[in-house]
């Protein structure tokens, strides 16, 4: 398995707000800024003078201003600074105040909305070769369990599972839940320009980190094999995040060559467990002594002169909504081997996999997902600079969304059936099965789309909701299916709630 999807927070792009204004107030460039005249018109005293409005003059001056302006606010901002005051608006031009002068402007003027700037460079853009990249190293830690699965010989049983495979699962829950916390503390330092502080947060946090997976992992007990392989894995979630969150994902594709390579040989011969864990140990060694080597790349930078503190309870809801999503991923995995053995006995559950169709259809989607959560950022900033109305620009980026959630959820059903075929001894694929992974799927992109945007107590809390209410129902017998077109679908219901009227707002993609 590996870690979370992590996506570079809000924090780590530009204040777009103030490009923004910029270009809808500034006039093209070569052009003079107009001025207000300096000698202005005389008032005019006389009721029945038919002289012409002095205003008139004032909008053929500021036409260009006046035409690019999307409110009247923005023609009132730039006649204060150029220190028009509400007397001098009453004395000159025979209005109460400049906000009156400034709204009979806007109306004199036909607007000229700017198109799309070349000058305009926006920062949501995603290397589509590089999301490829980011799935694969998402989807190839999974061919680990192949060379590991002897470690996992059947021992005592507890909440219908082996106790090995329970360890790991814990240490892979505590890893989802801290490496989510800590990329998005160190994508913060990255945010601000200080990559030295990133490279220190990470230098401290991915040991203890992986320290903290492995004891959890320990505490649960089980096999020696399978405490150690989850003590393994905990160490490269570790050192994934670091790789992930300084954009080194082509070394961690490098790391992972030799447990592909093994992997694939040991699909087609037997290969001893001493060679598998050699492999294994070669995977693991490379991913941590590369994530070390830009530790010490990141140290050497440039001293900070200003120091800063963020708070860390910033992190507390990334850390929940990692332990969120690990639980709800791993119960569509999982769900069935446990239900079967709480319905049937402890030996039902003896030969429980690690993974499943579900949980790799989900995990070779991410990088599309991360490209697609990407791309609807771009848009939105384009419909921001191209939309007339704010129902234009709600109708443009409401396209926008269901078209990327369209292409994603098919996306994850055809790599589910694929999977289905594919995977040993897997069920039949169902029509429930398949909406209840959709609802999953729509779930949780919604649920990182909504945390990209600074929603991250709501996510985290409803993403959570689902998941102990999924647990719950799984230890008492209730079908895993049915609790995920329940959970699944309730969560999916209030994430959509939340993300049409949130998204709507201009405001939130400036």
């Amino acid at each position: 398995m590996s870690g979370p999807l992590r996506l570079v927070p809000d924090e780590a792009g530009p204040d777009w707000a103030e490009q923004t204004v910029q270009l809808r107030t500034l006039p093209p460039r070569g052009r003079r800024r107009p001025t207000l005249p300096a000698q202005l018109p005389t008032p005019v005293e006389d009721p029945l003078d038919l002289s012409p409005d002095p205003l008139d003059e004032l909008a053929e001056r500021l036409r260009d201003v006046c035409a690019d302006a999307v409110h009247p606010y923005e023609i009132a901002a730039f006649l204060e600074s150029d220190g028009l005051s509400d007397e001098q608006a009453a004395l000159l031009y025979g209005r109460p105040d400049a906000f009156t002068v400034a709204a009979e402007l806007f109306e004199k003027v036909e607007r000229r909305y700017p198109g799309p700037s070349a000058e305009f460079a926006n920062p949501w853009r995603a290397d589509p070769w590089r999301c490829v990249v980011r799935g694969l190293v998402f989807a190839l830690p999974g061919l680990g369990y192949l060379l590991g699965a002897n470690l996992f010989a059947a021992d005592r049983m507890r909440f219908g599972l082996p106790s090995g495979m329970l360890a790991l699962s814990v240490a892979t829950l505590v890893s989802w839940a801290w490496n989510q916390a800590l990329a998005h503390r160190a994508y913060a330092w990255l945010g601000r320009g200080r990559r030295r502080s990133a490279g220190a947060c990470l230098a401290i946090g991915a040991p203890l980190g992986a320290l903290v997976a492995a004891t959890a992992g320990y505490v649960v007990g089980g096999p020696l094999g399978a405490l150690c392989f989850a003590a393994g894995q905990s160490g490269y979630l570790a050192a994934a995040t670091v790789l992930l969150v300084l954009g080194r994902e082509k070394f961690l594709l490098l790391a992972l060559a030799p447990s592909a390579v093994g992997a694939g040989v040991v699909l087609a011969v037997d290969v001893p467990q001493t060679v598998r864990t050699a492999v294994l140990l070669a995977s693991l060694g490379l991913a941590i002594g590369l994530a070390a080597r830009e530790l010490v790349r990141c140290r050497r930078g440039e001293a900070e002169p200003v120091p800063l503190r963020l708070p860390l309870v910033k992190e507390v809801p990334h850390l929940l909504f990692g332990l969120a999503v690990g639980t709800l991923t791993m119960i569509a995995g999982l769900g069935v081997t446990v239900h079967e053995a709480v319905r049937t006995g402890a030996a039902e559950g003896a030969s429980a996999s690690p993974t499943g169709p579900a949980m790799i259809a989900l995990t070779l989607s991410l990088g599309l997902a991360e490209w697609l959560l990407f791309r609807y950022r771009a848009m939105a900033v384009a419909a921001l600079r191209t939309s007339h109305t704010p129902i234009e620009f709600v109708r443009r980026t409401g396209g926008v969304l269901l078209g990327c959630l369209f292409i994603y959820l098919t996306t994850v059903a055809a790599l589910d059936a694929a999977a289905t075929v594919l995977w040993p001894g897997a069920p039949a694929l169902g029509v429930p099965e398949l909406g209840a992974l959709l609802l999953l799927g729509g779930s949780l992109w919604l649920a990182l789309l909504l945390n990209a945007f600074g929603l991250s107590w709501s996510t985290a809390l409803i993403c959570l909701a689902a998941a102990g209410a999924e647990c719950a129902g799984l230890l008492t017998g209730v079908d895993p299916t049915v609790l995920q077109l329940i959970g699944c679908g309730a969560a999916a219901a209030v994430l959509t709630a939340i993300a049409g009227p949130v998204l709507g707002r201009t405001t939130k993609h400036r």
